[in-house]
């Protein structure tokens, strides 16, 4: 029993050096962010698309500040973003830019996957590569795309065996209509 208490002891003794040594090492070795760069990021729509080259908006939001690239290239954030980060920066705003293209856009057009459900397999490939969980359906069983979360950025497009899904033009409404007033 004396043996099994010194063993406790000793375990307990190691833990407590070893949590002074780690709460020591995460205070020392702490990684300053960039305060800018976590801005940006949350202004950024977080879909994930890739739409303006990065692989995420957390990158995409690096790249804006060390890379000095152009804040014009969020598709799915849209003019709001635009203009959110051309105010925070400073800086003049652009034509949203249509990567794909490499065209300016003025007024971009707003555009939604759609899934023709007669050809729809359920392969569920679509889903499982949507950033925003757009598509609904289970395997096997037909999918359909919920317009209102869908940022258009193509990636289901790519991934259906059937080739299925196609890219419709979001109708205009109140929400999304360009209103330019002239005078006469």
């Amino acid at each position: 029993m004396n043996l099994m208490f010194i063993s406790v002891v000793i375990f307990t003794i190691l833990s407590l050096i070893c949590g002074i040594l780690l709460s020591y090492a995460s205070i020392y070795f702490t990684v300053q962010q960039d305060p800018i760069i976590e801005q940006i990021d949350s202004i950024l729509p977080q879909t994930q698309c890739g739409q303006c080259g990065y692989p995420g908006c957390r990158l995409y939001a690096e790249a804006i500040i060390n890379n000095k690239e152009i804040i014009n290239k969020c598709t799915p954030g849209g003019k709001e973003t635009i203009l959110k980060l051309a105010t925070m920066l400073h800086i003049e705003i652009k034509p949203l830019l249509n990567i794909n293209n490499n065209i300016e856009i003025l007024n971009p057009v707003r555009t939604i996957a759609w899934i023709n459900e007669i050809n729809c397999i359920g392969c569920a490939k679509c889903s499982q590569v949507c950033p925003v969980d757009a598509i609904i359906g289970a395997k096997h069983i037909t999918h359909t795309v919920l317009s209102e979360i869908c940022t258009g950025c193509d990636l289901c497009i790519i991934k259906c065996p059937t080739n299925c899904i196609e890219k419709h033009q979001v109708a205009n409404n109140i929400d999304n209509w360009n209103w330019i007033f002239k005078s006469i």
